[in-house]
């Protein structure tokens, strides 16, 4: 609740999230808020808080233009919860994923994107850009519990990779070993020369005279 006096608060409404719009999540609830609150103009922004799952805007009697100004902006928000893109931090709670996750299955095509945002951190000049996702697709993979089933891919495709490592490891061993076998072949020549018996008596006979 605003820390405004309990005598001071004549202008109360509240608005209940619904679970499509945050499929569960409390990450989700307070994305849903902060986006409500970047679309409020920075005197209203404090006078609207989250409480479980009902977002309470709470002014003095003495607003009222304000009061229904941010009503009509918080209203028309609410109306486009269940449709608001899911940012990073909501998903990864969404489908209890990590980060690590999230970035693999992004960039392997499992996880969709929903194309990306661009936002100002706040107190900085700089910037950054994020993938978003669609509600829709998150609840699809959440119903679906697609997301064990990866774990088990990727479980596979490491020891696999593993595998092929070790094997390849193996062939280069061979090879080098092939290869110095045959530079000491190269040096040693006279091995592979037969011996010449009865020589000596050939040269007895004077026969090289």
């Amino acid at each position: 609740m605003p820390k405004i006096a309990k005598t001071d608060i004549e202008l109360l409404k509240t608005w209940t999230l619904s679970p499509t719009a945050t499929l569960g999540s409390s990450v989700r609830a307070k994305g849903i808020l902060q986006e409500i609150q970047a679309r409020l103009p920075a005197t209203s922004k404090k006078s609207v808080v989250l409480e479980g799952s009902d977002l309470i805007l709470a002014m003095p009697a003495g607003e009222k233009a304000t009061f229904s100004a941010a009503v009509a902006i918080i209203s028309r928000t609410m109306a486009e919860a269940e449709t608001l893109p899911v940012i990073p931090r909501e998903i990864e709670d969404i489908l209890t994923i990590k980060t690590s996750e999230r970035h693999r299955w992004l960039e392997d095509g499992r996880l969709p994107s929903a194309g990306t945002r661009t936002v100002r951190l706040n107190g900085r000049a700089r910037r950054i850009t994020f993938h978003v996702f669609d509600l829709k697709v998150v609840e699809d993979l959440l119903d679906r519990g697609v997301v064990d089933e990866w774990r088990e891919e990727d479980i596979e495709a490491k020891a696999e990779k593993r595998r092929r490592a070790a094997y390849q490891a193996k062939l280069t061993r061979s090879l080098k070993k092939a290869k110095k076998a045959s530079k000491k072949s190269a040096r040693e020549p006279d091995e592979a020369i037969p011996e010449l018996r009865g020589w000596e008596e050939f040269d007895v006979d004077g026969l090289l005279r």
